[in-house]
């Protein structure tokens, strides 16, 4: 199994959406890229603890890829905005790919730089690629929250 870490606006619909990728066997969503030490909802809301709130993706690399990953990563929202996704503003909503190894950080320099040319989008592509950090497991009520409500991810 591998894991990968990514932050594309509100962590619920996101984890949402990589819950339904065959090969992803547990998501799970946290803070990752701040300075305070296991920090709460209401503290990352604040915005001043630096964290982005984040997805981590175990999956099984026979299944799916890292590659098709980051697919889904750049569906699933619009990488152009700068600390906000939709009505959510805050630099915890950053678009942001938190790398495990030298490998993912390559896949994702490329994928970043594809996406860049392809002229899909009219603005520049915002998210940053940084190496994992630490990684704080959020609250249990944020955990699978839309398949706890019965609510269906918004597709991609």
């Amino acid at each position: 199994m591998e894991q990968a870490t990514f932050g594309a606006g509100c962590f619920w619909g996101v984890e949402a959406a990589f819950g339904e990728v065959p090969g992803v066997v547990e998501t799970s969503v946290g803070y990752c890229g701040g300075q305070v030490s296991n920090p709460t909802y209401e503290q990352v809301c604040t915005g001043r603890t630096g964290h982005a709130e984040v997805v981590r993706v175990l999956f099984n690399p026979e299944q799916v890829s890292y590659e098709q990953l980051l697919d889904l990563f750049w569906k699933i929202h619009d990488p152009t905005q700068v600390n906000r996704q939709g009505p959510d503003t805050g630099s915890q909503y950053r678009t942001v790919i938190f790398t495990h190894t030298e490998a993912q950080g390559t896949s994702a320099d490329t994928s970043k730089a594809a996406l860049e040319q392809s002229g899909r989008f009219a603005h520049a592509i915002a998210t940053t690629i940084e190496s994992v950090g630490d990684f704080w497991m959020a609250e249990d009520y944020h955990q699978q929250f839309f398949e706890k409500r019965g609510v269906a991810s918004f597709g991609h």
